[in-house]
Parts: C-alpha cells; structure tokens; sequence
C-alpha cells in the first residue's frame, strides 16, 4: 500500500489548489471530498495517494453585502485561515459568509435584532450567532478570544458609535474593515430622501471618521476604497481598511 501523506499536499499534487496555503483554504471551508463523499475537514488528516478528491465548485454568498467586503478582503486578507473573526452588524450574514468561505475558523455574527441570519450559517459551527446584541458594549466576556479580523455593517447609527469596544479585542496587527454608509453618518439634511448626491458630503464624511480614528486609537489607516456595489437607493458607501 501506498504511503499516506497530508490532505493538503493531496489536494495540491492532484491539481485542486494553486498553492499549498489555497488548498488548505479549501479544506478549511468544507470543500473537499473524496470520491467517496467523506469530506476532509482536517489539512493534516493522512490519505491514500490512490484516492481521486474532488473540489466542489464555489458557490455564491447568502447575501449581496459579502461582494462589497470582497476587494478589500483580498487585497489586504485573502487567506483567512485559522483566524478568529468579528462581524458586528451580520444580519444576513454576507460578510461572515465570504470570511468562512476564505478559511476564517471562527466567525462571531453579532447583531443588534433577532432571527436575520442565515440559517446555513446558523447550523456552521464555526459561527457563532450573536442575536440581540448591541455593538457598544461588546467585552472580552462576549468575545472571550483576540480576533484577527473585525468587519463592521451597520445601519442608521454612525460607524463611530461601535468602535471603542474594539481596542481591547483585537490581536496585534488585525485588520479591521469597516463599510461607511455616509447617509448615516451626515447631517439629515445632506441626506435628502436618505440618499447622499452631493461628492463633496462623502469626503467630508470620510474625514470626519478618519479624525475620530486617529484621535481614539493607534490603528493604521491602509485604504478608503468605494464599495463596489452601492447601498440601498443607490447610495455609494466606501471601505475603510486599518489596521491594529
């Protein structure tokens, strides 16, 4: 019989992964199988040369919010395997739902309202659902391990009103993504109808919030970038990238 080697390495040698790191991303987001249908969840799991593995194809995402995440993800942290994530205002679950599908091993959902996240990654046990929870007073007791990532969604509340609870959970170097959503976080009266048309309230915005940063923390801006795809009403919204 032939000699076992890792699943990794497997996967890799048969052509399923560009890399050994891609083919570790893989396994850790459930997508490999055996012929026989046993699905390799571990990369170090010894397998039989002989056996064919399959790679299921990708899917799409559960909701439309993981396509504004998703440039910036891979730009700045496309390999999220074995890391501990945050995502504060999930609802659907769009952005824990692209952070699982890049190999986060742990993904805390935490919203504010109730029964809003999908339920196939209610069932993921790499997820934890964080229902009736308010953003601005998240501890270490609700979050009991250090995240290397932390993703921020919210609506009708300024982005800065859920930032100060995020010093004290984060690893040294995490990244942080936020989406700012300037018809929230500008006067009313900029905001017509709830929709921001003026350019010049966006970059006022995008200041307003890059002040408040580098007054409350040490984080490292990397990029603003426009969210390619707009808000609701047509709205452009933008993704911060630091970094701790």
């Amino acid at each position: 019989m032939a000699k076992k080697i890792r699943a990794d390495q497997l996967v890799f040698e048969q052509g399923g992964a560009a890399t050994l790191e891609d083919a570790r991303r893989l396994i850790m987001a459930g997508k490999i199988r055996s012929s026989t249908d046993h699905v390799i969840h571990k990369s170090n799991e010894m397998l039989n040369p002989e056996i064919t593995l399959i790679v299921e194809a990708p899917r799409g995402y559960v909701s439309r919010g993981a396509y504004k995440l998703k440039p910036a993800l891979l730009k700045y942290k496309s390999d999220l395997n074995t890391c501990v994530a945050l995502d504060i205002g999930a609802s659907t679950g769009g952005f824990t739902d692209l952070m699982l599908q890049q190999g986060a091993s742990t993904v805390y959902a935490v919203d504010s309202g109730t029964g809003q996240l999908h339920i196939q990654l209610r069932e993921d046990k790499r997820v934890v659902c964080m229902e009736k929870t308010n953003a601005r007073y998240l501890t270490k007791d609700d979050v009991p391990e250090l995240v290397d990532i932390v993703t921020i969604d919210v609506s009708f509340i300024s982005i800065k009103s859920v930032l100060s609870p995020l010093a004290a959970l984060l690893k040294e170097n995490a990244f942080l993504f936020f989406l700012i959503k300037p018809q929230f976080e500008c006067h009313p009266a900029d905001a017509p109808k709830g929709v921001v048309v003026n350019p010049q309230i966006h970059t006022d915005v995008l200041q307003d919030v890059q002040n408040f940063v580098s007054q409350k923390f040490t984080w490292k801006l990397r990029e603003i970038m426009p969210a390619e795809i707009k808000g609701p009403k047509g709205n452009q919204e933008f993704i911060a990238i630091y970094q701790n």
